[in-house]
């Protein structure tokens, strides 16, 4: 009787939003970061260096993080109304892809 490979199951990367709190997976989020030099920048590749907070791909949960203040959180620092409006244009032009 020949013994079948047990199946790999790979494990999926998941992470929270910052604005609705919910998990996802690691592929479908927004990657924001923070890098050494106290940029905040939205990282579409997900690999590049810095301090990383996830967010849903849709304005809601933008809305939610800037109320409750989840990226001020998750980067400890008081985050510039530039940089949140520099982020929805950046959600909005990557929806339009």
């Amino acid at each position: 009787m020949p013994m079948s490979m047990p199946t790999k199951n790979k494990k999926i990367p998941m992470r929270q939003c910052v604005g609705c709190g919910q998990m996802n997976e690691k592929r479908l989020m927004y990657r924001v970061i923070k890098t050494q030099e106290g940029e905040l920048l939205l990282d579409k590749t997900g690999r590049k260096n810095g301090r990383g907070a996830y967010i849903c791909p849709n304005e809601e949960c933008l809305q939610k993080a800037i109320r409750s203040k989840g990226l001020e959180r998750s980067f400890k620092m008081q985050i510039p109304k530039e940089v949140y409006g520099t982020l929805e244009e950046e959600m909005k032009s990557s929806h339009a892809e």
